[in-house]
């Protein structure tokens, strides 16, 4: 099933997509979809529903974050092959991990706004995935009963905050508007191979990544498995999980945001994202 949140910043309304596009109202059934209700017993339930018995809700409103107040959102750091060679990095033998600020989450269509004193503003497409039930020190053959859906993410990235101030990538990647998630959720049990999924990200119509989660270094499984050697995962906590090669970064001349462009990205089964991109003090 496809999970989505409609509506203005604080007033969205959990969202299901029915199989003709339908935009059909949860908000009799459950509040939102936080970390209170994002878990497998929630999708029991509404595997249980009749759609059809639900309100139609106008999905040319405003969509929201697919996932509301996470307690953590983290990023995973060169893993995708290709990106590690355009970076002239060695392949990473572990996962890298940072974390994204959970004030960084946004809507799939939410202005992009870049921070004061930047000129080096970067997108990145990603696959996303949220965590559905308490995980700690589970083994990899165990660790896809713990994921709940799959969702697009643009890691937006502040380069010189990420590289320049004090070694701590957090600094880059953790500003307002800099987490864009959604459109919604999808179920796993919708996606046959998320390890072969097509990814791309424009800007301004040009095409700057071209991937596929088939370069992926380290996959789903080991993913969870091995943050959950590192930390407590609880349902609603998010992940990006790399990007593909084609960052402003490494573009020669390297290109960043600086205001006004339109990013728009997008993964096979996951939908797009369509961003404007603004600039702090317009």
């Amino acid at each position: 099933m496809k999970l989505a949140r409609v509506g203005n910043p604080g007033q969205e309304r959990p969202t299901i997509i029915d199989k003709d596009n339908n935009y059909r109202d949860l908000s009799s059934i459950i509040k939102d979809f936080n970390p209170d209700s994002l878990n497998f017993d929630t999708i029991k339930k509404l595997k249980n529903i009749n759609t059809k018995d639900l309100a139609t809700i106008d999905n040319n409103q405003r969509i929201g974050a697919c996932v509301s107040n996470p307690s953590k959102f983290i990023g995973i750091g060169l893993n995708f092959k290709d990106h590690a060679i355009e970076q002239n990095m060695p392949i990473p033998k572990e996962p890298i991990i940072f974390s994204k600020f959970t004030n960084s989450v946004s809507g799939p269509n939410d202005d992009i706004v870049i921070p004061k004193n930047s000129n080096h503003t970067d997108w990145e497409v990603e696959l996303g995935f949220v965590i559905g039930k308490k995980c700690s020190y589970v083994s990899e053959k165990e660790a896809m009963n713990y994921v709940l859906g799959f969702f697009l993410v643009n890691d937006v990235s502040e380069r010189n905050f990420q590289k320049n101030k004090g070694g701590s990538w957090d600094k880059g990647k953790g500003f307002d508007t800099f987490g864009p998630i959604g459109p919604y959720i999808v179920t796993t049990d919708e996606i046959d191979d998320v390890h072969n999924l097509n990814m791309y990200l424009d800007v301004d119509g040009e095409r700057m990544q071209t991937g596929n989660t088939n370069q992926m270094i380290f996959n789903i499984s080991h993913l969870v498995s091995y943050m959950s050697h590192c930390m407590t995962l609880f349902p609603g906590d998010i992940c990006c999980t790399g990007t593909p090669p084609g960052v402003g970064e490494n573009r020669k001349p390297s290109k960043f945001l600086m205001g006004d462009e339109t990013v728009k990205l997008g993964i096979d089964n996951l939908g797009e994202q369509t961003h404007k991109v603004v600039n702090h003090n317009a």
